[in-house]
């Protein structure tokens, strides 16, 4: 009785807005929008993203936290864009924290896929004067105290 009332007064209020019945159908094709995407469409998307010149600071950490949170691991090209972004924004930590993050997302292959992306990504590192988590030491912990089985 109460969905049937619900219902009756629902479809009143998108009559009266003039909306249609089938709103549900048209918000799934604008989700699934970039479903049918090649990768090389993908990567000059967000390329093209990092490389506005309007970017600011939240844009950078929203675009960088969606990349990292899908299922792949951002292409060099991608990562160079994003890194001269962070410069132009003057934000090395920002910087530092997305190669953690690209660290992170290389999964259990990182011995393997983070050598290739800072071979790839080197030269942007050195112009842009950029160090690695690794440079800076931010791979060890900090106050770690040693294991009291390795003590003698």
């Amino acid at each position: 009785m109460l969905r049937f009332a619900a219902g009756r007064v629902l479809g009143g209020l998108r009559s009266a807005a003039g909306l249609k019945s089938g709103g549900v159908s048209s918000m799934v094709a604008v989700r699934h929008s970039h479903s049918n995407e090649t990768d090389e469409e993908f990567d000059s998307r967000y390329e093209a993203y990092f490389n506005r010149p309007e970017l600011d600071g939240w844009e950078a950490r929203k675009a960088m936290n969606d990349l990292l949170g899908m299922d792949l691991v951002p292409e060099p090209k991608i990562i160079v864009s994003a890194l001269k972004a962070c410069r132009r924004l003057n934000d090395y930590a920002l910087a530092v924290r997305f190669l953690e993050g690209v660290k992170d997302k290389c999964g259990d292959k990182t011995n393997e896929i983070y050598p290739y992306l800072l071979q790839e990504i080197r030269p942007t590192l050195t112009e842009l004067g950029i160090d690695t988590p690794e440079e800076l030491g931010y791979d060890q912990p900090e106050l770690a105290l040693k294991s009291v089985y390795d003590m003698h």
